[in-house]
């Protein structure tokens, strides 16, 4: 009878510890008793930011995404390559178009003044993320803490983790599956297309080289081919010519992107793309239709992709530098 009763009792310890390793691994105020002005430092760095250049909202919260596909929500986004190694951030996938690291080198810049060694560069990218949503008009939400810093950075990785524009639907719920979030929380944070900018490259074929039956994608709605063609004009080699991605409203965190997507005006091939299956076509109309569901969803996908593959505890490190692994 005891043996039972040991096992049994062994077996529920084991699944509580192993419940609490998936749960609590992140806490919201991890920093209120060590660093208790953290979140207010990186807030204030991005606003500052923000206030200079609205734009910059759309390149940290597309720098968390990038940080957490690739290795978890580690900071290796963050790290510089090496004479022998070429890091993720000088990859084809976020060179030049991934940009914020001065906002992120500022924050931990001021950090490293009042709580030195204590707020890792991973939570920083995390915590910019939410203000710049916020600040772009979405919700704000309440950012689980305490992940710790990476490593490695491999501009490899960015060919099979990161899904490219040409992407169609069943691709990218395959990407999103092997991150652990659902087909609708999919369509949800494509939503983050609502603010920012994209480079001609990265949709051009869309407009001259589409297929040996159309040379532009049939998709797209012909006043909006015409308008791209006038941004992004043939034959361009200007590497630097960007169009917005909701033309509509920019810089604001709102259902514009759902709302042009229904229009035929979604810019990458990825966002039409969500129109070709009954169900994320059924979450773009709702979407669309419910700005305030949007806004929350959006928070609360925001909150689960922050928690990819996070290293906490022992693991990784708290780098000085977030640019460098320390020494």
């Amino acid at each position: 009878m005891y043996p039972k009763k040991l096992n049994y009792a062994i077996i529920v310890l084991v699944t509580y510890f192993l419940n609490e390793s998936v749960c609590s691994e992140l806490d919201v105020g991890f920093y209120s008793y060590s660093c208790g002005m953290a979140e207010f430092i990186v807030k204030d760095e991005v606003r500052k930011s923000f206030n200079k250049n609205p734009g910059i909202a759309a390149g940290l919260v597309r720098m968390h995404f990038h940080d957490c596909f690739i290795r978890g929500c580690d900071a290796s986004v963050l790290l510089d390559s090496t004479p022998s190694n070429t890091a993720e951030k000088d990859s084809p996938a976020n060179k030049p178009s991934l940009r914020g690291f001065e906002v992120i080198d500022n924050a931990k810049a001021k950090l490293e003044e009042v709580c030195k060694g204590i707020v890792s560069c991973a939570d920083i990218v995390a915590f910019a993320a939410r203000d710049s949503v916020e600040l772009a008009g979405g919700l704000g939400y309440d950012v689980p803490a305490g992940r710790r810093d990476g490593k490695i950075s491999l501009a490899s990785d960015t060919r099979t983790d990161l899904p490219p524009p040409t992407f169609n639907v069943n691709q990218l719920t395959q990407l999103f599956a092997k991150k652990g979030l659902t087909q609708n929380e999919m369509v949800t944070l494509s939503g983050a297309h609502t603010i920012g900018r994209a480079h001609c490259s990265a949709f051009s074929n869309r407009l001259y080289n589409f297929s040996s039956i159309s040379r532009q994608d049939p998709s797209l709605h012909p006043s909006y081919v015409a308008l791209l063609k006038r941004q992004c004009p043939q034959g361009n080699t200007n590497p630097n010519l960007v169009v917005p991605m909701d033309p509509s409203s920019p810089g604001t965190a709102d259902v514009g992107y759902y709302i042009d997507i229904l229009a035929n005006r979604g810019l990458f091939t990825s966002d039409q793309t969500l129109l070709t299956t009954t169900g994320t076509a059924r979450q773009v109309n709702q979407n669309a239709r419910n700005p305030y569901l949007w806004a929350n969803k959006f928070a609360d996908a925001m909150v689960k992709m922050g928690q990819i593959g996070v290293l906490t505890g022992n693991t990784g490190e708290i780098r000085t530098n977030c640019r460098v692994v320390n020494s």
